[in-house]
């Protein structure tokens, strides 16, 4: 089972530098957003950097696409922050060990930018202002990665990893589904991102070895 912990603290800011910054750099700006005034106030979460697309003037968010970035270290609440922190403390390592750390930055962030970006496409027939925070999406794009393999190179998992992912998407999506203020096109998009980029990323690394064999 890939989803289980052992590591200790030490070992796991050693063996994951990528994810142990990213949680560091989410929790920071959190503090950072209380500090400051209210992180549920949509105005407060504009001036701090949150995700803003205007179907007449802006549709894509484009104006400031610095947004993209910092909006996927924003939450609205400890709750947001804290069911994000402990998905990406519990189940983005692997992913990090698989891909390598200078790899899986990006592709974090990727990811994250691939959510915003479907969630402000979607946003457009509504003819509504969206307004976006959180790390879901990047989170949902290590999900992408994870069915990939699961899908495709099932060697490379095993039966209860697979499970926990099928079972993850599939109550995620239900639930953003239901619950009104939690975006399922930004978390649809970060998970085809995340699937999209890992396939490129395997025939990126089988192309090079080809090369040099």
């Amino acid at each position: 089972m890939i989803f289980l912990r052992y590591e200790s603290f030490k070992g796991y800011l050693r063996n994951y530098p990528g994810t142990s910054v990213l949680v560091l750099l989410n929790i920071i700006y959190f503090i950072v957003l209380v500090i400051n005034g209210d992180p549920n106030d949509a105005l407060h979460a504009f001036r701090m950097g949150a995700f803003i697309s205007d179907p007449v003037t802006d549709p894509l968010g484009l104006e400031q696409p610095w947004r993209y970035i910092v909006s996927q270290f924003m939450h609205a609440d400890f709750s947001h922050l804290f069911f994000n922190m402990f998905a990406l403390i519990v189940f983005v390592p692997p992913l990090e060990y698989l891909v390598k750390t200078v790899r899986f930055i990006p592709f974090y962030l990727l990811c994250g930018i691939g959510g915003n970006l479907l969630s402000a496409i979607m946003a457009i027939g509504d003819g509504d202002i969206h307004i976006g925070v959180g790390a879901s999406g990047a989170i949902y794009g290590a999900y992408g990665a994870y069915l990939f393999i699961a899908l495709f190179r099932k060697s490379m998992m095993d039966i209860a990893s697979r499970k926990t992912i099928y079972l993850i998407l599939g109550f995620g999506i239900v639930y953003s589904i239901m619950m009104v203020r939690v975006s399922l096109w930004g978390h649809v998009g970060g998970l085809l991102t995340g699937f999209l980029l890992y396939k490129l990323f395997e025939s990126a690394h089988l192309w090079k070895r080809q090369r040099r064999s």
